[in-house]
Parts: C-alpha cells; structure tokens; sequence
C-alpha cells in the first residue's frame, strides 16, 4: 500500500500572497502546483504516490481559478482525507482595504471585479470563498505583513514539516494588548490579572528579562499557581494535538504592553516545554515598543 501524502492546499483571497506562498513552500522542497483541475487532484496524488520517496510532500494552491472545477474543491479535500493523506489547508486573508491597496499599486485589474471596481471584485471572491475559509485549518491575515515577513512566517510554520522532523513545534509569543493580538494564534492567554512590574519604578524600564521583574513576578503566589495549572493544561492538550495530526502549536501570551509579564510568562512556559520534550521558538512580539 502506498504511503500517505503531506499535502498543504493554499488558498484565500487574490492579493494576500498565494504565489509568495507557493514559493516559499517549493523553496522549503514541496512537490508544487498551482491551479490544477480539483477533479484532477486524485489522479495527481496517485502519480506521486506511485513516485515512492521520491514525492512526499505536496503544496497545492487552489483558488477561483478553477472556475466550473471551483465546485468539486470540497468533496476532493474530503476524498484526500478518506485516503489517509495528511492534508492541511491554510487560507491567506487581508483586509479589504489593504487589497485595494494592493491592487491599486499593481494596476491589476481584480479577477472577480467584473468590469466593476477592485472592492466590488472583493466582495464578491469573499462570498465565493467563505465555505472553503470554513473547512481551514489556518487562516493567516498578511494584512500587517510585508513580503519578508509573509516569508518567514511561512518558513516557521512549514519548515519542521519539510525537514522531516516528528513531534510537535511550540512557538510562544508574547505582545502586548495596546498592539493587538497576534492573528495566527491557535491560544491566547491573558495575562493582566498578575501584578504589573511597569508601576515600580525601579523595574518600569526593564524587561521580563531581567532578573529583578522576574523575582518580582515569581515571588508572586498567583504567578507560581498559574504556572502549574498551565503545565497540566498543556500536558493534556498537546500529546492530544499531535494525535490528531497537528504538527504546530502557536500560543499567544498577552500583557498591558508586552514588555514585563507576557514576556517573563512566555520564557517559563517555553522551558516547560522544553523540559517536556517538544521543540519551542519563542518570540517577544512587543518588548522593543
């Protein structure tokens, strides 16, 4: 029997960087293909099934297109997970005022416009896609996102999967509230109910690095008591989320600011998780600001 398929199925919204994410997945050594036929998708998997080792990891991007095949795009996700394929798919967004933008400064004419403005080609790709941005596994919002960034956000959720490597990546950011809260969080937890290191002034200009706003924190019995209901809480969740399949965890860990307890909370959860034997990357969003 055939061994099952990696396959990531990009699509989303004109404008928000399907073909950046096409490359970079390539670049990251996916087998990939764009605007194929859906009801061409089985027999493709099957041509690379038949490849062996050769193909294992495939990066499909679909979007409208496929135009009349647009319909079939539902039951062929179906029909690749019935067959034991590995399939996720990950939906590009921006905001509608961004896309305009977007295509204002290309000159392109919207692929849904119709004749009409670049807006009206929006709304109506939106209302074409929303059963399929359902049925996603994760919707990334580029919005904020310069072409770089939209390249290593891609590289960091991708590349564990195409290095080969088992197990479940952790990435834990801190951010601050004031600057919104990251979009491509799988969890956030809020973390302004403990002490705030910002109204001691000795401690206001420092970090959540630094040693003093650490011992104030620890020193804390809430802070200590949040962090063991935390460990059980990931203890139960993440062996579960690698059963199903999930390869990635983002958790997102909020203060007022993101400079003092987010970022103190964000290293001690990340050393649970290292202890506990999952690869972790952390990132402290908002303690430059």
């Amino acid at each position: 029997m055939s061994e099952p398929l990696r396959i990531v199925v990009i699509t989303g919204l004109s404008g928000s960087g399907k073909t950046t994410a096409i490359r970079v997945l390539e670049d990251l050594g996916f087998y990939c293909i764009d605007n194929l036929p859906a009801v061409l998708v089985p027999k493709f998997l099957e041509l690379c099934q038949g490849l062996g080792q050769r193909v294992t990891r495939v990066a499909l991007g679909i979007d409208l297109r496929e135009g009349e095949f647009f319909e079939d795009v539902v039951s062929v996700l179906d029909q690749m997970r019935s067959q034991a394929h590995r399939v996720e798919v990950l939906f590009l967004d921006s905001a509608d005022s961004v896309l305009v933008r977007r295509f204002s400064e290309t000159r392109r004419p919207h692929p849904q416009a119709e004749g009409g403005s670049p807006a009206d080609g929006i709304r109506r790709e939106r209302e074409k896609l929303s059963g399929l941005r359902e049925r996603a596994d994760r919707i990334l919002d580029t919005s904020a996102l310069t072409v770089h960034q939209l390249r290593a956000e891609l590289a960091r959720l991708f590349a564990p999967i195409a290095s080969g490597e088992g197990g479940l990546a952790v990435f834990v950011v801190s951010f601050g509230y004031k600057f919104a809260i990251p979009s491509d969080a799988d969890m956030v937890l809020d973390l302004r109910f403990l002490p705030n290191p910002h109204f001691v002034d000795e401690l206001r200009p420092l970090t959540g690095l630094d040693a003093p706003v650490v011992r104030f924190l620890l020193d804390r019995p809430e802070t200590l008591e949040f962090l063991e209901h935390c460990r059980s809480l990931f203890r139960f969740l993440l062996p579960r989320y690698l059963r199903e399949g999930k390869s990635y965890f983002t958790l997102a860990l909020g203060c007022t600011g993101g400079r003092h307890r987010s970022v103190m909370f964000a290293e001690e959860i990340a050393r649970m998780f290292l202890a506990d034997g999952y690869r972790v990357r952390t990132q402290h969003r908002d303690v430059g600001r």
